[in-house]
C-alpha cells in the first residue's frame, strides 16, 4: 500500500584513482578486501531484503578507464533489477580523450565547461553507458555535483528528463552555479525535472549556514550525522520525496593513505537499520518509479525555474 511518501536511495558508483592503490573495481565497487567484503552486492542484498531497489548513478568515465571489470559490475547490477544511471567524473579522463574529439583538455571539471563540451560530454556518456545496461538514461548526476548551464540545457536536448543534482551545500562551496533552498522536487524552464537531494539548514556561528546532507555513512565531524538529518522527516512531516547519497564505498572506511578498507561490518549493519528505517515510512523508489508517479499526479513540481539563472550565475562566477 502506498503512503505517498517515496525516497531515493541513491549510490554514486565509483573507482577513482587516488581512492585504492590496485584493483580499483574490485576495491571500490565490489568492496572486495582480503579480510571481508562490503559493496554493491552487499548494498543491494539490504535493500532487497525491505523491498527496495536502489539508483545506482555509475561513473560512465570511471568505466571508460577501468573497462570489462567495471563493465561487468553495471551489468550485475541491471540483472540484479536495480536502477543505473548516468555519473560522470570526467576529470579523470586522459588527455588524449579530450584531443581525439576535438576539444582542449582543459579546464578539467564539467562545472567549467563551455556548451558544446558539456553537451558532447553527456551525449558521449549517455549512449556510452546506455550501450552496457541495454537501457535508455532517465537521471543525471555530476561528479562531485559539478554542474552547469551547459549540462543542464544538454539533458533537455537529449532528454534525460530527471536531474539530481540540486543542493544548496554544492552552491555555497562553489561547485555548482544556482541552487533552489527546496526540498521537493521543481522543473527547469527546458523540461528537466530537478530532484534535489535531501539537506537540512543548520544555523552557525556569525552569518555563516550550514546545510547538512542526508548522506551515508554520517561524519559528525561536519555536523550531518545521517539521524539528525532523517529525524524530522520520520515524525509526520509532509515531505513527499527524500533523496538519500551513497558511494559504492560507504560501507567502507579510510586507512592513513586515503585508501579504502574493510575493517568490519558495523557500517553494513547501520546501513541496514537506515533501510529498515526506511522501508517503514516510505516506499523505496527508483527513477522509472518516480517519472510514472509524476505522469500519474502521486508526485508533483512545485515551481518552474528558468535555466537562465544558472547560465547568468555560471558566467559570473567564470574563471579566467
Amino acid at each position: 500500500m502506498s503512503r505517498n511518501r517515496y525516497v531515493l536511495v541513491t549510490v554514486d558508483v565509483e573507482a577513482q584513482p587516488a581512492r585504492a592503490r590496485e584493483e580499483h573495481v574490485k576495491r571500490l565497487v565490489w568492496g572486495e578486501h582480503v579480510n571481508g567484503r562490503a559493496g554493491i552486492r552487499e548494498m543491494c542484498t539490504i535493500a532487497d531484503d525491505v523491498g527496495g531497489k536502489l539508483v545506482h548513478f555509475v561513473d560512465a568515465c570511471g568505466v571508460y578507464l577501468h573497462g570489462e571489470p567495471f563493465a561487468e559490475a553495471v551489468q550485475w547490477m541491471v540483472r540484479a533489477g536495480h536502477d543505473v544511471q548516468l555519473h560522470s567524473h570526467s576529470e579523470f579522463l586522459p588527455d588524449s580523450f579530450w584531443t581525439e574529439h576535438g576539444f582542449a583538455t582543459r579546464p578539467r571539471l564539467l562545472n567549467q565547461y563551455d556548451e558544446a563540451k558539456a553537451a558532447f560530454t553527456l551525449q558521449y556518456f549517455s549512449e556510452y553507458l546506455a550501450g552496457i545496461t541495454g537501457e535508455r538514461i532517465r537521471a543525471f548526476r555530476a561528479g562531485s555535483f559539478r554542474w552547469n548551464w551547459g549540462t543542464l540545457k544538454a539533458q533537455g536536448g537529449l532528454g534525460i528528463p530527471l536531474s539530481f543534482n540540486n543542493t544548496m551545500r554544492g552552491l555555497v562551496d562553489g561547485v555548482c552555479p544556482y541552487a533552489e533552498p527546496v526540498q521537493r522536487p521543481f522543473e527547469w524552464s527546458n523540461g528537466v525535472i530537478e530532484v534535489p537531494i535531501t539537506e537540512r539548514r543548520f544555523p552557525t556561528r556569525g552569518d555563516n549556514v550550514w546545510w547538512g546532507r542526508l548522506a551515508f555513512p554520517s561524519n559528525n565531524r561536519h555536523r550531518d550525522p545521517h539521524w539528525r538529518v532523517l529525524w524530522p522527516y520520520t515524525l509526520g512531516r509532509r515531505i513527499e520525496v527524500l533523496v538519500i547519497l551513497l558511494h559504492s564505498w560507504s560501507l567502507l572506511y579510510w586507512d592513513e593513505n586515503g585508501h579504502a578498507v574493510y575493517r568490519d561490518d558495523k557500517r553494513l549493519e547501520d546501513f541496514r537499520k537506515l533501510m529498515k528505517k526506511l522501508a517503514k515510512d516510505y516506499d523505496i523508489i527508483t527513477t522509472a518509479d518516480f517519472l510514472d508517479l509524476h505522469a500519474r499526479g502521486k508526485i508533483k513540481t512545485t515551481h518552474t525555474v528558468d535555466l537562465s539563472l544558472a547560465e547568468m550565475k555560471a558566467q559570473k562566477g567564470k574563471k579566467k
